[in-house]
């Protein structure tokens, strides 16, 4: 009972996507098939008339002359279907050739449907009118700017502009003057001023006088080395 609970097989992603395979590589591949069963069967009868040609050449050692003549017929009918064959494999190669290289036309015709699809959405995005309208739109900002271009180029005659550089030079001049007097006033040290009045005599200072007896402890010892004497 364990294939009641067996996990059922998930497709594979081969098997879920649809196939590309169109009718028209289906015909190529058919034609393909055919071509190859002519080239086998061009090889099988190749190899029948070397036979055929050496058992003539057997009959006539023999001299069996009318056998060796039915041969040969054989041979020269067997001669009719190669060169037939011949002429089917070209067909299909020519056949070949043709369908793919339609193939290749229609998907040259389907791109050029799609740009001209693509182009056609461009032009719906914008119109010729709003084309008109940009190029208007940039003609006169770029005249508006050249007016602009001209009037400063223009609003100053030799004199004016004579004047603005004399004006110029004169700041500049004032600016270096401040800075070398700044530079001057800086170098100076300032010290303070001196006193204007004498000063006043010092007190001497107040010193204990000095003792005119002697310590006690001095004088006991003293005592002491006198009667030890």
């Amino acid at each position: 009972m364990g294939f009641f609970f067996s996990k059922q097989r998930e497709p594979r992603a081969e098997e879920a996507r649809p196939s590309k395979v169109t009718d028209q590589d289906k015909a190529v591949l058919n034609l393909k098939q055919q071509r190859d069963k002519l080239k086998q069967y061009q090889r099988k009868i190749e190899n029948k008339l070397e036979t055929e040609r050496q058992v003539a050449r057997d009959l006539l050692k023999a001299g069996k002359k009318d056998k060796a003549m039915l041969i040969l017929k054989k041979k020269r009918y067997m001669e009719g279907l190669l060169t037939k064959t011949d002429q089917q494999m070209e067909n299909l190669e020519q056949m070949v050739q043709t369908i793919e290289f339609t193939q290749i036309e229609m998907q040259v015709v389907q791109g050029l449907e799609d740009g001209n699809t693509a182009l056609k959405s461009l032009h719906e995005a914008m119109s010729l009118e709003d084309v008109e309208r940009i190029m208007d739109d940039t003609q006169d900002a770029v005249e508006y700017q050249r007016q602009i271009d001209e009037l400063l180029g223009t609003s100053l005659s030799s004199e004016d502009n004579d004047a603005v550089l004399a004006e110029l030079e004169e700041l500049t001049n004032a600016q270096l003057a401040a800075e070398a007097g700044a530079d001057a006033g800086g170098d100076d040290v300032k010290l303070p001023d001196a006193p204007t009045t004498e000063p006043q005599d010092l007190e001497a200072p107040v010193l204990p006088d000095v003792p005119s007896t002697e310590p006690a402890a001095a004088a006991a010892k003293e005592e002491r080395t006198l009667l030890a004497a």
